[in-house]
């Protein structure tokens, strides 16, 4: 049998896409010859994984898990491209499997996670290519959240019904069952409001000066009056000595939208959720803080590709 060297492998990997184990098998499935070789990855059906792999995938499945009683949170996306692929159980199963592998082995960032051992000897990119081969869909790991807390504190998790919005919630001070359940409902906040920051001195100094200029332009010229308004053409922009009052206000109403700890709770709609923390800590006995946080949705921020079904049909009549 021929000998696979490391440099015969990288060359058939960076011409076929497939997999480093893939190549490395083909490789020694046909004694070392590329052409053979190639030939073989496309029989097995993972040189057209390797093609899929450019395609959008904006579809998928988020799984969260609280493990080692609250002191670790993982959430991780992984994308598919059709909600019909994201519902098959294989690829459940892979989600699940990728949130347990985050918890245990603790990538530093996703290119270290893809580079990591999955089974059989294979890196987790290779699993990937194996499932695209397999399902016939590009899919990808988007995403990961993995928060281990360090001393005293909890996390809390909140999965959606649909398997597409999670979120992890880490609460300091301390493990008691109060702070677990700040924790928890702090979890379903998050994911259904999507605060941007936990609390209003994390907002950069350059978001809050573009909003005090789009105040400032509000008050000199006021926006036109909306359906069933009727605007006094006599009144008059307030003086500006009144400025510095109205722009805090609101500011104050921002922070309420954007804000974790000065958002409105939703489950009780008279608090706030820093009142929610300060609450659980005095019954904990201790004074409990919010650390970090963390929102994943499926598919935000990709582009979906929007599909022409004519065009489609169209074009593949022309190639019949």
């Amino acid at each position: 049998m021929a000998e696979i060297s490391a440099q015969m492998v990288k060359e058939l990997r960076e011409k076929t896409g497939a997999g480093m184990m893939d190549c490395k098998k083909a490789l020694s499935e046909t004694a070392g010859d590329f052409v053979k070789a190639e030939e073989w990855l496309r029989k097995k059906g993972i040189s057209k994984a390797a093609s899929k792999g450019g395609r959008v995938a904006a579809e998928g499945l988020v799984a969260v898990e609280v493990l080692n009683d609250g002191k670790l949170g993982v959430a991780v996306e992984v994308n598919a491209e059709t909600d019909f692929v994201a519902r098959n159980d294989d690829f459940v199963q892979l989600t699940k499997g990728m949130v347990a592998h985050v918890g245990r082995h603790a990538p530093k960032d996703l290119e270290n996670l893809l580079e990591q051992a999955w089974t059989d000897g294979k890196s987790v990119k290779d699993a990937l290519t194996e499932k695209i081969a397999t399902i016939g869909e590009n899919i990808s790991v988007r995403r990961f959240s993995r928060f281990a807390v360090e001393g005293d504190g909890t996390v809390g998790s909140y999965l959606h019904a649909n398997n597409r919005i999670a979120a992890l919630v880490e609460i300091l001070g301390s493990d008691k069952p109060e702070a677990k359940a700040v924790a928890k409902e702090l979890a379903m906040q998050v994911a259904a409001m999507n605060p941007r920051w936990v609390s209003r001195e994390f907002v950069p100094a350059d978001v809050i000066e573009k909003e005090k200029e789009i105040y400032r332009e509000e008050i000199r010229n006021p926006p036109p009056p909306g359906p069933g308004e009727v605007r006094n053409p006599n009144k008059k922009p307030p003086p500006e000595e009144r400025w510095p009052m109205i722009i805090e206000g609101k500011l104050g109403k921002f922070y309420e939208n954007n804000c974790l700890v000065d958002q409105v709770s939703i489950k009780d709609d008279k608090k706030k959720v820093k009142d929610l923390v300060v609450e659980a800590g005095k019954t904990a006995g201790v004074e409990l803080k919010v650390g970090r946080v963390a929102r994943l949705e499926v598919g935000e921020g990709i582009e979906k590709k929007k599909e022409d079904l004519a065009a489609e049909v169209a074009k593949t009549l022309g190639q019949a």
